[in-house]
């Protein structure tokens, strides 16, 4: 098969990785792709939000399947396009991607399919949502409802903090994303992932993982899109896995069908686990990043496998074959991140570490330039490794780490620590 797979970023380069060791691979694009991709793959510079080039590009190249990557094309109803031009294509519709790009959809549905998620309010004007959360009180949560890049959602432990983003987000720092708010109420408990599987009817659950928003050490300071995740998640256990299937992910895939919108892709649903119950933070219609990369080192060759039955609607026959075993990676970022930071500075040593079914060091903000890799992005590598153990995982991508040379970069020493 020659497949495409849109992204250019950490969670594309473990797809393409992954991907790459199935026999059924004989050639694959990445589109726009970036320098550790372009190690692995042939690499195509389009603009992935348009569905005319996207689809054409797939034509030019016979391709038989393509795996949509990131959120931004997928709102952008660029599946749509490939399936409408008869490509077999991962990713959900526009209409089904919603449950991403607006939160208020997301809650609408989990209301009409009875599934446990926090109490909200939607406000349209900043003077209604300041006086709600003045009557409300904090701890809140105030969230852009549109795509906003991992930066529309802002858990205000004060009143004040609460006020600020309000009057951040409907003054414009967000753009478009931030024209509505959803404020909701505050959940305890601690944050895991789960992801899985829809061909619009059946569900298959693929993995679970935790990861760090954190910058800092001991998930202090900013939220940023993730410095870290392992895999898999311990807080869910069987029982609560189970319960969110039943109560939370099976009602809403139901429910999508029931509005004419089946719901094809990966679904990943933010959980908050507490007493023993999940309730749903939010819905992510991808693979999450760096999530995808901890995914991927332990799914291997059988995810293009999995991807596929799910494309063709063959999901009933389908299973996944876990090795009891766990991975771990490691965002290594450029200095400043996620505020400013500076680009175009050079990464040496990668050329000397392994990279095989247990230790990889996946690209997310890469350039090649002169032979030499370039960051580009603020978070620029993830160290990711397997272990038998969670701490050998983490042993092992610390010891990758430990062998880059880039001086301007740094990371978190303590993923994985909730666990272990």
């Amino acid at each position: 098969m020659n497949i495409l797979i849109l992204g250019g970023g950490g969670r594309e380069h473990a797809l393409a990785w992954a991907v790459k060791q199935n026999p059924k691979c004989d050639r694959l694009i990445v589109a726009p792709g970036n320098a550790g991709i372009a190690a692995i793959a042939e690499c195509a510079d389009i603009d992935v939000l348009d569905g005319a080039a996207v689809l054409a590009l797939a034509v030019e190249n016979a391709v038989d399947f393509v795996i949509v990557g990131p959120e931004a094309p997928l709102a952008a109803g660029v599946a749509d396009a490939l399936r409408a031009g008869g490509i077999l294509t991962f990713g959900p519709s526009a209409a089904a991607a919603r449950l991403e790009a607006s939160k208020a959809f997301t809650k609408e549905v989990c209301d009409a399919a009875g599934a446990p998620t926090a109490g909200w309010a939607r406000f349209a004007d900043r003077d209604a949502a300041l006086a709600h959360v003045r009557t409300t009180g904090a701890p809140i949560v105030v969230k852009a409802d549109g795509l906003a890049a991992g930066k529309g959602v802002v858990v205000a432990m004060t009143l004040p903090e609460a006020e600020a983003a309000i009057e951040d987000m409907f003054g414009g720092s967000l753009g478009a994303a931030g024209a509505e708010v959803v404020i909701e109420e505050f959940m305890g408990g601690e944050e895991a992932s789960l992801f899985v599987l829809s061909d619009g009817t059946e569900v298959l659950e693929i993995g679970t993982a935790q990861d760090h928003k954190r910058v800092g050490d001991g998930d202090t300071g900013p939220n940023t899109g993730g410095m870290g995740a392992y895999s898999p998640a311990p807080v869910l256990t069987d029982a609560v896995l189970k319960q969110a299937m039943d109560e939370i992910v099976r009602p809403t895939v139901a429910e999508m069908a029931r509005r004419g919108t089946p719901f094809q892709g990966v679904l990943y649903a933010g959980l908050m686990i507490e007493k023993g119950r999940a309730r749903l933070v939010e819905y992510n219609v991808r693979f999450g990043d760096p999530e995808a990369q901890v995914l991927m080192m332990r799914m291997g060759a059988q995810a293009l496998d999995l991807m596929l039955a799910c494309a063709e609607g063959r999901l009933a026959g389908a299973r996944v074959n876990w090795a009891e075993d766990h991975a771990l990676t490691v965002v290594m970022a450029a200095g400043g991140y996620p505020g400013s930071y500076r680009k175009g500075t050079e990464i040496r040593g990668l050329g000397d570490l392994p990279e095989t079914s247990s230790e990889m060091v996946f690209h997310a903000g890469t350039v090649a330039r002169d032979g030499k890799v370039m960051a580009n992005g603020g978070r620029v590598l993830n160290a990711t490794a397997r272990g038998a153990s969670l701490a050998e995982a983490q042993a092992r991508a610390y010891g990758l780490v430990d062998r880059i040379d880039w001086p301007e970069g740094f990371c978190r020493r303590d993923i994985g620590w909730r666990a272990l």
